[in-house]
């Protein structure tokens, strides 16, 4: 296991990220692609958090764990509902929620954030989540990875 592997909370993740967005659009205003609507960010930061809602209704359902360090701790392997489309619906609202906040700048570096939010998620958060719950639900769960999507 990796020294970053499960150790920065994705929520914690998605507040850095949005603050070195910000804070980009503010220092380098002369990145600014455009002017954006305000409803050009809004709808995917409305979508995105909807999506990592139902994530987090569906765990609390399952009675399983919403805490992302501990995968482990997991009691169930869900299935249904929005996780039937999405391997990480809670991972991907925050996604959107940044590609948002990203439309709502409109600014180049702001949106080079998201992609780089992408690539550390899949490698320190979903690829050591999803050895963690293969070990601990075996067969289930491995049929799971191969039937779902773990993005969208």
């Amino acid at each position: 296991m990796n020294a970053w592997e499960l150790k920065v909370p994705p929520v914690a993740l998605v507040l850095v990220c949005g603050l070195l967005m910000g804070g980009m659009a503010a220092v380098w205003p002369t990145a600014t692609l455009w002017a954006a609507p305000w409803w050009w960010g809004a709808v995917p930061i409305a979508l995105g958090a909807g999506v990592a809602l139902a994530g987090v209704l569906a765990f609390r359902r399952a009675a399983t764990t919403v805490n992302p360090t501990t995968p482990q701790a997991s009691s169930s392997v869900v299935t249904t509902g929005i996780y039937a489309h999405s391997r990480n619906p809670m991972y991907l609202g925050f996604a959107l929620a940044l590609l948002g906040w990203g439309l709502w700048l409109g600014h180049a570096g702001a949106l080079l954030v998201l992609p780089a939010f992408v690539l550390y998620m899949n490698r320190f958060q979903i690829v050591p989540e999803e050895r963690m719950l293969a070990q601990k639900f075996g067969a289930p769960y491995t049929r799971y990875l191969q039937q779902v999507r773990r993005w969208l």
